[in-house]
């Protein structure tokens, strides 16, 4: 029989009190008794809800943290990493979803960081250069490895990363979200390299919320639930519905809850609007209560309307008619001020300041409302802060958590809940669920049809089809610029009739 790559059986990891000692007396463990294995030439998916373990149990694999009970096999032979140094030494690479890159050096500087070649003591610039460039030839890419980083595409830095890994000759790779700012594209290109890796007996860990890649690349699947092994099965019993109740206990139907209900009053109305002197114009209407979604391939101009809508942009003609009124040329602190809200596609750099709590971000759009006597009030913040937690169902140990140590899903809520201080009488959403699970995405869609359910008018981007259709009311497909289609939600509302649309 085979033997695994990496064995991990039992594997259990504490909650830590104020005082650094584990809690070992609470039920609340952040990994309990969990077996994993990764065999030669594997793909092993690993999914779950946000928080469900995936990456402290990846964490304790990769050496940058201890389990608290449990054994680790590399290659059959038993092993106590003490750092993730070590791990590498014993070819483990961890290619985080944030990309652990220096912008400001070159792409053999990146690969050989802190472990340049070196000839009679000094550094041996060729030797990195050529070593480089055949890693990067492995790869089946012609990257110069003279090429700042900063210059590269975030698929270029990718394949960096995983040269990186390559260089360390690694026998175990885990990526982690590797395809998030991905295109189609690069999507293609990656899977390709993962196949090769795969046919050279590397052993791979792919952690991914999108079921159309682990059914494309995957050979097995393991799901964890709230820190302990759900299962392990062939990808060939992956079936979405019964994953989504392995992960989060609830089924697609219950995904997309469509309780409100649409007023006849226009909130948003676009008459004539032309992105660009050579795009079609746009007529598009939002009404009360009404979810209104924005389909559309990358680059067909959904971001740029709702950043113009938003006063972010500069269009070329047409109106922007909100509440009635007229407001070309109206800024974005206008907008605000005036109800319009827009939660953008990138929360991270966009949406939140990672080294601030949630209750400092949470009132960055609304500093008034938390203001006394013109200057903040932090007993009003914190109020603001608990009601928003509990209403939005925010996991974390207080208000005063830095929001960059949450995950995807509820530093998205807390965008969300930045947004919902405002009082909105609009709230644009582009990719409202990207990069985070299942469960956090229900929880979502539950949130958006409560708004509005509130008489909030909502406009949607959303690149994930079951999504666009399950909850809006009615979709606009865009290409090029401009809306090709109107579609109201029922039979003529399908995935075939929005694709064919798009292209």
């Amino acid at each position: 029989m085979l033997e695994p790559l990496v064995s991990m059986r039992g594997i259990t990891k504490y909650i830590y009190g104020g005082d650094g000692r584990p809690l070992r007396n609470t039920d609340v463990k952040i990994l309990e008794g969990v077996d994993f294995d990764l065999f030669p030439g594997e793909v092993h998916v690993l999914v779950g809800e946000n928080g469900a373990g995936k990456s402290t149990l990846m964490r304790i694999l990769g050496g940058v943290i201890p389990p608290d009970r449990g054994e680790l096999k590399i290659a059959g032979a038993r092993v106590n990493l003490a750092d993730a140094r070590d791990a590498r030494e014993k070819g483990v690479a961890f290619i985080h979803q944030e990309l652990n890159l220096c912008a400001n050096l070159d792409v053999a500087h990146n690969i050989f960081l802190g472990r340049e070649p070196r000839r009679r003591g000094l550094k041996d610039a060729g030797e990195m250069y050529r070593r480089s460039a055949e890693l990067l030839k492995a790869l089946s890419t012609d990257l110069d490895p003279r090429l700042s980083v900063a210059r590269l595409s975030t698929a270029q830095q990718q394949l960096v990363e995983i040269a990186k890994a390559m260089s360390f000759r690694s026998r175990v790779v885990i990526m982690d979200e590797p395809t998030a700012s991905l295109t189609k594209r690069e999507i293609d290109v990656l899977f390709d390299l993962i196949r090769r890796m795969r046919s050279e007996g590397i052993g791979i860990v792919y952690i991914s919320h999108r079921f159309e890649e682990i059914l494309a690349i995957g050979d097995r699947f393991t799901v964890l639930r709230d820190g302990r092994l759900v299962g392990t099965q062939p990808i060939q019993s992956f079936e979405p519905n019964s994953v989504i109740w392995m992960m989060a206990g609830r089924s697609i139907d219950e995904m997309y809850p469509r309780t409100h209900a649409v007023e006849p009053e226009p909130v948003l109305e676009l008459r004539g609007l032309r992105l660009a002197t050579h795009t079609p114009p746009i007529d598009l209407v939002v009404r009360r209560g009404e979810v209104v979604g924005l389909g559309g391939l990358v680059g067909s101009g959904r971001t740029e309307l709702a950043k113009s809508v938003f006063g972010a942009r500069r269009f070329h003609s047409g109106d922007v008619r909100y509440l009635g009124r007229k407001t070309n040329g109206w800024s974005p602190a206008r907008l605000i001020r005036a109800g319009m809200a827009y939660l953008s596609e990138d929360r991270k750099t966009e949406g939140l300041i990672p080294p601030m709590s949630i209750r400092e971000n949470l009132s960055l759009a609304s500093l008034r409302s938390v203001a006394k006597l013109g200057f903040l009030s932090r007993p009003r913040e914190e109020r603001q802060a608990g009601r928003l937690i509990r209403q939005l169902n925010i996991v974390a140990r207080s208000s005063e958590q830095l929001v960059s140590t949450l995950s995807g899903g509820n530093q998205q809520k807390c965008v969300l809940g930045k947004w919902l201080c405002t009082a909105p009488r609009l709230l644009m959403l582009d990719e409202p669920t990207r990069g985070i699970d299942v469960g956090a995405k229900a929880q979502i869609h539950s949130l958006i049809d409560q708004i509005a359910g509130a008489g909030v008018a909502i406009l949607m981007i959303s690149s994930e089809l079951p999504e666009l259709i399950g909850i809006s009311d009615r979709v606009y497909v865009m290409r090029e610029g401009g809306v090709v289609a109107e579609l109201e939600a029922g039979p003529e509302l399908t995935q075939e009739r929005v694709v064919a649309c798009m292209v």
